[in-house]
């Protein structure tokens, strides 16, 4: 492992932002550390970077220990949320700020923060001022100055939060290219679960100071660990009874379960062709348009289920009845979670009209 954090204990006050952590990051990696505020994943990239300690525990970049080493000389690229970029200084002193520390060469410093701007998309903008350039070109600034020392691991603090959705979006699929084609081994904190599962290549979920699950971003989605990650990755909604549903029978000490939109298909009433004994009567208790889709909520005997339906179907209104077909849920107690499919869908019972 490049990156590893072995039995991470960091405590301020009351508050225990990291209880025992352990995980280890491969060398030109992107890693994601998602979870929701407060549950300790900026801890874990400062103390990282140097910039927090943890109270036991030790931290190994490249297999050597780093505790005792100032923050300077680790050899970390940091970039921050709110860009933190120099703002009397020109878009090219910002990018040679890190290497005029290292005392290089002028020539050098032209050389590679020239490549660094061409990199990032920014050539042209030198003698520019953070305040004449847009939010989207600040944190390409922010990055290339991270950069410049040549770092061996980049850590980024939600680096697209102050950024509009639609540069966003540019921004992340840029990151993965760059990275992709710096081989340098990154770590970044977020607590948007799009941004984790388009950008990173391992997720690890972070709750109250604990690591809940660490995998690809398939793995995650599809196999989650514990009740926290099943509630927290995708678009879910909580059942409590769920043995009320058809197909379903309940397992002792489990007594809720979670429903994807995609486990769920909704039908108009009389459209259903298949699996009609699986099939719940329900009615439209909420529509909203999502811009490629419409979210349909639905009450199933007093069970509120959500479901997505395409734009190209026939549209459905509040207060109509429809046929819902729930085709697996995930089923937890206090610990694991157990992916169970409905029974009643059997193939015998198929007839097409």
């Amino acid at each position: 492992m490049y990156v590893e954090m072995k039995n991470i204990y960091k405590k301020y006050g009351d508050f225990l932002a990291s209880d025992n952590v352990s995980f280890g990051v491969e060398k030109g990696k992107l890693v994601a550390l998602l979870g929701p505020s407060g549950s300790g994943k900026t801890t874990l990239l400062r103390m990282i970077a140097g910039l927090e300690t943890p109270n036991s525990g030790d931290i190994y970049i490249d297999g050597k220990r780093v505790n005792d080493i100032p923050a300077s000389k680790r050899g970390i690229g940091f970039v921050f949320q709110n860009y933190a970029l120099f703002r009397y200084m020109t878009i090219y002193d910002n990018v040679a700020f890190g290497l005029e520390l290292q005392k290089m060469p002028k020539k050098l410093i032209k050389e590679r923060v020239t490549k660094l701007l061409e990199m990032t998309g920014l050539s042209g903008l030198e003698k520019r001022y953070p305040n004449q350039l847009s939010g989207g070109q600040r944190q390409r600034v922010a990055f290339a100055r991270a950069l410049a020392p040549n770092p061996q691991v980049l850590l980024l603090d939600e680096p697209f939060a102050a950024i509009d959705a639609k540069v966003r979006g540019e921004l992340r699929t840029w990151l993965k290219e760059l990275v992709e084609k710096l081989g340098i081994t990154s770590i970044f904190v977020t607590h948007d679960q799009d941004e984790a599962v388009e950008v990173a290549d391992e997720i690890i979920i972070t709750n109250h100071g604990t690591i809940e699950q660490m995998g690809t971003p398939l793995e995650i989605y599809k196999s989650p660990d514990t009740p926290f990650v099943a509630q927290f990755i995708g678009h879910t909604t909580v059942v409590e009874n769920y043995d009320r549903l058809k197909g379903f029978d309940r397992i002792e000490n489990a007594d809720k379960a979670v429903i994807r939109p995609e486990f769920i298909k909704i039908s108009k009433s009389g459209n259903l062709d298949r699996y009609q004994s699986a099939a719940e009567e329900g009615i439209v208790t909420d529509v909203v348009f999502r811009g490629n889709r419409m979210d349909i909520t639905v009450s199933i005997n007093g069970i509120e289920v959500v479901g997505e339906r395409s734009l190209e179907k026939d549209l459905i209104a509040v207060g109509e009845k429809v046929h819902v077909l729930i085709y697996r849920l995930y089923i937890f107690d206090e610990e694991k979670t157990y992916l169970m499919e409905n029974s009643e869908m059997q193939e015998q019972d198929v007839f097409y009209i």
